[in-house]
């Protein structure tokens, strides 16, 4: 029994060190076509969050939706409901409803091609670095039916919504020779700005970072709360841990 116990507890403390590396160590992202840059992490920074909302509401909603968020969730980040009717609603909407888009399925599949998808939960569906790349990798392409294109979507049907903020920018390709295979492939080498932003290049990639984070925020808004009660709840079982382990010890002292 004693020896049965014993592996009881190693077992526990194995599991304990298991989980608690899983939760350190987030998943990996890659892409195929280009590196992804890391995204900053503004998690916990709620000014940094309201103004990814903010971005949000004027720049995504137009086209896209997000169905599993409501207006009112938004109070969460320290938005007033006052600051929500008069900044971040426009009239038909109201703060208990979803974030709903007004433009039909058929239309917007007129316009782009396909139906812009539900934002909700695209952040863990495609990751931080992911998104921060892409939203600073759109380029100027006049074959394409919206003038745009994007480095980590190719012929990506989005057109590029935040240009005003970035400006216009071009890119630049050169054709080489693949060691490998011996085809020539296209190669990025580079952006040529055309013409400036409102933003300078920091002030822009610091915008899409807090874009980001609102994203990632609103995919689970109850991510940083879990994550707090899951360190304690780790506490608790290192400790639970270390009492069975005294217990036990003390238990079977006397016996040979």
């Amino acid at each position: 029994m004693k020896r049965r116990f014993s592996v009881f507890v190693r077992r526990g403390a194995a599991c304990l060190l298991a989980l608690a590396c899983a939760l350190a160590v987030g998943p990996a992202s890659a892409d195929g076509n280009i590196p992804l840059d890391h995204a900053p992490d503004n998690s916990e920074n709620l000014a940094s969050l309201q103004h990814g909302a903010q971005l949000f509401v004027n720049y995504c909603l137009s086209c896209h939706s997000a169905n599993l968020m409501r207006y009112s969730r938004l109070e969460d980040l320290g938005i007033s409901r006052q600051s929500l009717e008069t900044n971040l609603l426009i009239p038909a909407d109201r703060v208990d409803g979803t974030m709903s888009v007004a433009m039909r399925p058929d239309d917007a599949k007129a316009w782009f091609g396909v139906v812009p998808p539900d934002l909700s939960l695209e952040a863990r569906v495609r990751g931080r670095d992911w998104l921060y790349t892409y939203l600073r990798s759109f380029y100027r392409d006049d074959t394409r039916p919206t003038g745009w294109n994007n480095l980590v979507f190719e012929n990506v049907s989005m057109p590029h919504v935040l240009w005003q903020l970035q400006g216009v920018r071009t890119a630049k390709f050169e054709d080489v020779v693949d060691g490998r295979t011996g085809k020539t492939v296209r190669r990025f080498v580079g952006f040529r700005q055309v013409s400036a932003g409102t933003m300078s290049p920091v002030d822009y990639d610091a915008a899409v970072a807090d874009l980001v984070a609102y994203m990632s925020w609103m995919a689970e808004p109850e991510r940083n709360t879990r994550r707090q009660i899951g360190v304690w709840v780790l506490l608790f079982l290192g400790i639970l841990s270390f009492f069975a382990w005294r217990l036990n010890a003390a238990y079977w002292k006397d016996i040979k």
